[in-house]
């Protein structure tokens, strides 16, 4: 993948500084992504997360590996973490301290107490297959990495929550057979629906809403003392996934999609009525009961995740609403016209 156009003057000495084209970062660069709006949906700050998160996971072919180390971008992520860290706490504060056997409840509560817009009834019963294209674009930057962000937590854990994150992990995998890997039936979906399923193909084109959705977990995956957000995480999305995959596999199927097209949403419909259940109890719990003091951390987590998935529903339901894109703009930064791959 080559390293996505700048959205902004840091996202943009970023860039420079990484393909080689600018000896060093800029001192204190960080200063400009202190600007007054909000982070959520601030194209610089979310994008230069994502590129500093990305030097993480597969990187960039324009840009060097040793990059992923550098004291200098580490220095500025730092700074870019701060300012979308302090944004989720104003959005979500720390839940009350709670006993380490109340968690798997605590989460259930969390999930039947959101009231974010349902993206996923719209997606079954209204809409196009232009919109159903262009909410694949969406999830794609997530999709086609599938599970690795809450991988990270592997290593940070012990005995039976680590068992159960392994557990839930290795289905993620496909139980390593490349067709069953979520992250490759999810690229045969794309195919499907006649999009590019090259890694990161619509990064260009998804609006920092999208990114901060991504974000969230890096943040969370990357940061030991963030383990217990990042389990949260996992287990809201374990938690609230049957339900709707099961609407947007019927949702593609009346639009026409074949088996092929809908096979990765189907999977999720069996699988994490399963991981659901892991996730909460053997996962949350057994992780807390070993660390009680980690309980506030996982509902923090939880409540992050729907609190991001519900702003970007809203973006995108708001958009089509109006009958707009839902995506940044018509053509991204490599010559794509996103109008042509929506089938306009």
């Amino acid at each position: 993948m080559l390293i996505p156009t700048p959205r902004g003057p840091v996202s943009a000495a970023l860039v420079r500084t990484l393909t080689g084209n600018a000896p060093d970062l800029p001192a204190r660069l960080g200063r400009d992504l202190a600007a007054v709006g909000d982070p959520f949906t601030d194209e610089d700050l979310q994008l230069t997360l994502h590129l500093c998160y990305e030097l993480h996971y597969r990187g960039f072919d324009d840009v060097d590996d040793r990059w992923e180390w550098d004291p200098h971008l580490l220095a500025l992520r730092r700074t870019a973490e701060d300012r979308f860290e302090s944004a989720l706490r104003r959005l979500v504060p720390m839940p009350a301290p709670l006993p380490a056997r109340d968690v798997p409840a605590a989460l259930t509560a969390l999930v039947e107490q959101d009231e974010g817009p349902s993206l996923s009834k719209f997606l079954a019963g209204r809409a196009t297959m232009e919109q159903f294209r262009e909410f694949v674009m969406h999830r794609s930057v997530y999709h086609q990495r599938e599970a690795d962000p809450h991988t990270w937590a592997i290593p940070r854990l012990a005995g039976r929550a680590k068992a159960a994150l392994v557990e839930i992990q290795a289905d993620e995998y496909g139980g390593g057979r490349l067709p069953r890997m979520h992250a490759e039936l999810f690229r045969v979906t794309m195919r499907e629906l006649g999009l590019d399923d090259t890694y990161g193909a619509y990064l260009d084109a998804v609006p920092a809403v999208t990114l901060a959705t991504n974000n969230l977990m890096s943040l969370f995956g990357l940061h030991r003392r963030l383990r217990g957000a990042i389990l949260g995480h996992l287990a809201v999305y374990e938690m609230t996934s049957s339900l709707p995959n099961r609407r947007y596999g019927n949702g593609l199927r009346r639009l026409g999609g074949n088996a092929d097209a809908t096979r990765f949403y189907d999977e999720h419909v069996e699988a994490d009525a399963v991981h659901e259940q892991i996730a909460a109890h053997d996962l949350c719990g057994s992780f807390c009961a070993d660390d009680p003091n980690q309980a506030t951390t996982v509902l923090f987590g939880a409540a992050c995740a729907l609190a991001l998935d519900a702003r970007f529903a809203e973006h995108v339901l708001d958009r089509w609403t109006a009958h707009e894109s839902s995506m940044r703009d018509q053509t991204s930064s490599s010559g794509r016209l996103l109008a042509g791959a929506l089938g306009a």
